[in-house]
This record gives structure tokens, sequence and C-alpha cells, in this order.
């Protein structure tokens, strides 16, 4: 066993200090009731159930990194299988911790011959920020309009109760994404096979659990010995 806490350990510890209010958070009990409401409504409607499975083909997709380079999912599927990891944005800490583990795991993955690479619906700027914050070594992509996560069955759009929160957040996404359409992808993992099948998926509607980078070794290692 290691010693290291898991990724799921830290975000539940931040969880517990973000809903205890300690500092630096301070935000009221209604605005935590309002999260856990639409946590709770998002996972009732069956959205994940849409969201693509292991056994289902990828679709491809080629989309920007912060400098504006396309990176195409068949030119890295040429190279070897691909992980990609569906995320809300920099704004999100859930996310940033998520990406840190990521990179954590990164040597594991690439010495599995796999890329990997994190798609966002922010912009570019706020990707660069994404990248600086958690020290990234690997590609993150803007998804306008979140089409790509709509392919692959994540995008929601998010309630009017929640735009209002998040507005009185300033938690303004219209700005983080450059998209006035207020929707999200629900967070996912998914490691996709060189001939473009999902050998793994993991959709999640609450957005504070998170799969083990290593839950996905498995796929990965059977993915090298094919």
């Amino acid at each position: 066993m290691s010693l290291a806490m898991s990724l799921q350990d830290k975000l539940d510890a931040f969880k517990a200090d973000f809903e205890a209010g300690k500092p630096p958070y301070s935000v009221p009990r209604s605005v935590i009731e309002t999260m856990h409401r639409a946590t709770a409504e998002l996972i009732a409607s069956g959205a994940a159930a849409n969201a693509l499975k292991a056994g289902d083909k990828a679709p491809d997709f080629t989309l920007n990194d912060p400098d504006g380079n396309p990176v195409s999912s068949a030119e890295l599927l040429a190279k070897g299988p691909l992980v990609v990891s569906f995320y809300r944005g920099v704004w999100c800490p859930y996310c940033n911790m998520e990406l840190q583990a990521l990179q954590a795991a990164l040597p594991t993955f690439q010495a599995l011959g796999a890329s990997l690479v994190a798609i966002s619906p922010q912009t570019a700027p706020n990707s660069r920020k994404s990248v600086r914050q958690n020290a990234l070594a690997f590609p993150i992509l803007s998804d306008p309009r979140n089409d790509v996560a709509a392919a692959f069955g994540l995008r929601f759009q998010l309630p009017d109760y929640l735009i209002e929160l998040y507005k009185g957040l300033k938690n303004e996404l219209p700005a983080f994404n450059g998209d006035p359409s207020w929707t999200l992808p629900m967070p996912a993992r998914f490691v996709i096979g060189q001939d473009g099948t999902i050998l793994y998926a993991e959709v999640n509607p609450d957005y504070t659990r998170r799969p083990e980078p290593e839950d996905m070794l498995p796929a990965l290692r059977s993915a090298k010995a094919a």
C-alpha cells in the first residue's frame, strides 16, 4: 500500500474543510445546500448513463492547446493508447487536484506507451493558468461550447438556480469559456485503444468524486499487451 494519500482522500479532505467553512473558505450554508441540490438532480437525471462506455467507439477530435496548436486524437492514437480527462475548468479546485494526480501518474502512463490529454471548455488564457498552477507537462485542450464533451455524452446545461449562484460567486462561466451557454462537462476519464475503442470509462455526475489514476492501468496494460 502506498502511504501517499489517494486522490479521493485529498478531495474528501478539501470538501470537508470547504463545507465546514474553514479559512480561507467562508461559504454560506445555503450555497453549499444549493450545490448539493444541483449534484443530486444531475445524478437523478440519469445523464451519466448516456455517456460513452467501455466498448463504444470514441469520436475523433482535434482541439487547440493553449498556444493555438491543434492536437489530434488520431495522431496521438497512431503512437499508442490515449488517456482523456474531461474537467470543468481552472476555477474548480477538485479539477485542479485531479490534474495534479494525473501529472504524478504521467510517467507511468508514458512507460505503457500512452499519451494523456485533458479537455475543458475554458479559453486558452485559462488553460495556460491550469498548466502554470498545476505544473502540467501534458496538453490541456480547449473544447469550445463543450462540443467534444457532447460527442462523449458529457455536456449538460446548468439549471437556472445554479447559474444565479455562480453569478453571485463571480464564477462567470461565459467569461471563462468564451461561450454564453452555461454548459459544463460531467467530469470523466477514458482510456482509448489504438483502434479507437474505449477500453475504460468513468463518468461521475458528482464533481467531488474522481477515479484514481491507477484505476486506468489495467486497461493500459492490456492495450500494451495487445
